[in-house]
């Protein structure tokens, strides 16, 4: 058997607001299904976060329509599972995903959470938050349990593991059971291809770059899908890469060397095919931010999509010091909370999350989550 396995799309991510970006994670999508049919695969795992919210636009239900029907011409099914992107935060949540059942998507779910294809077992959890772990790990254990009498076995997950993420994750690589041959993994943006128990534990990660902070890994590992040969229990991967639409730079610029340096960035802009997305930290001592700003204004609007500038402006005999260069948010919101109860952290950093974004109703649904475990009890 040979297999696609993608995961995070975030298709009807409208990202800075822009529709430009919205396109570009649509053709990225577009690009990788017509991929995926040239490869002449037995089927496609998607491994969560189809979309980028639980209510998807018209033009993404479009779009992933359109891809399921190319593959179900194809004879391509998708196994999928929903993110957390796609889950409602509501008791018994329905993922859009399951829109698509009758055009080819077989959606794993508590109602079914394994599918067989031949001797192939493929089965899979969707996504549960951090206080679901203890749900999480009797789910594991139960769908290990099935998995049993399958010689090829593939597990489908959209969680963040300690070993990968480092904080605030879901799971304790520990907590996975160690009888499957390929861990088909989503959540994490960044690619990773780690052996673990009898085969490959894998994050394709994002098919675009959701974040910024995706930059240092797209240029080590790309963006892209993994294509899975699997025979007997013996795993072999590859990783296939998709050029993006669209560049992001980011550069570190010396205020005193500022017009040679922007000339230089803007002659490279000029050799790519779609304006970029140039992110500019300017350094130095003594300048006027918002003159600087309408000189970088004048510079480069018309030659980039967005450039989005930052100012660190020392006095005289200090040191420069890079902006953010280092800092966890995150961590930073535990630690000056320095809260014993881990629930109390874990909900301020999810609200400091929700609310960057003006997510209010998935803020005001951690709230009630918090509420509920912390005076109602959780089962």
């Amino acid at each position: 058997m040979k297999f696609a396995h993608l995961s995070d799309t975030h298709l009807g991510y409208r990202q800075y607001g822009l529709v430009d970006r919205e396109l570009d994670f649509y053709n990225v999508f577009e690009e990788i299904i017509d991929k995926i049919i040239d490869l002449d695969v037995d089927f496609v795992v998607h491994s969560g976060d189809l979309f980028e919210t639980s209510r998807p636009s018209t033009d993404a239900l479009l779009k992933v329509q359109r891809a399921v029907n190319k593959l179900d011409k194809a004879g391509i099914p998708i196994y999928a599972i929903a993110g957390n992107h796609d889950m409602p935060r509501r008791a018994n949540p329905i993922p859009p995903q399951v829109l698509f059942k009758y055009n080819g998507i077989k959606l794993i779910s508590p109602i079914k959470s394994f599918y067989r294809e031949e001797d192939y077992f493929i089965g899979g959890i969707p996504y549960k938050p951090q206080n679901r772990n203890l749900v999480l790990k009797d789910d594991l254990e139960r769908l290990s349990k099935k998995a049993e009498p399958f010689e090829n076995k593939i597990l489908v997950l959209h969680q963040g593991i300690d070993k990968y993420l480092g904080y605030q994750y879901e799971l304790e690589l520990g907590d996975l059971p160690v009888n499957f041959n390929y861990y088909a993994m989503g959540h994490l943006h960044n690619y990773i291809n780690d052996s673990f128990g009898e085969g490959r534990l894998v994050y394709p990660g994002s098919t675009e770059i959701w974040k910024s902070n995706e930059l240092e890994d797209y240029k080590k590992n790309g963006k892209g899908f993994v294509l899975v040969e699997m025979e007997h229990g013996e795993v072999s991967t590859e990783r296939i890469k998709i050029d993006l639409p669209r560049e992001f730079i980011n550069e570190n610029i010396d205020y005193t060397f500022l017009n040679n340096e922007i000339l230089k960035l803007k002659s490279y802009i000029e050799k790519l095919n779609k304006p970029p997305i140039v992110n500019l930290t300017i350094s130095g001592k003594n300048f006027a931010g918002a003159d600087v700003y309408e000189y970088l204004n004048k510079e480069l609007s018309d030659s980039t999509l967005l450039f989005r500038p930052n100012f660190n402006i020392i006095e005289d005999n200090d040191d420069i010091v890079p902006i953010n260069e280092g800092i966890n948010i995150d961590k930073l919101i535990v630690d000056k909370l320095n809260s014993e109860n881990e629930d109390v952290s874990n909900l301020a950093v999810s609200l400091f999350n929700d609310l960057s974004k003006d997510n209010t109703e998935e803020a005001i649904d951690d709230l009630k989550v918090c509420y509920d475990k912390l005076f109602k009890g959780d089962d």
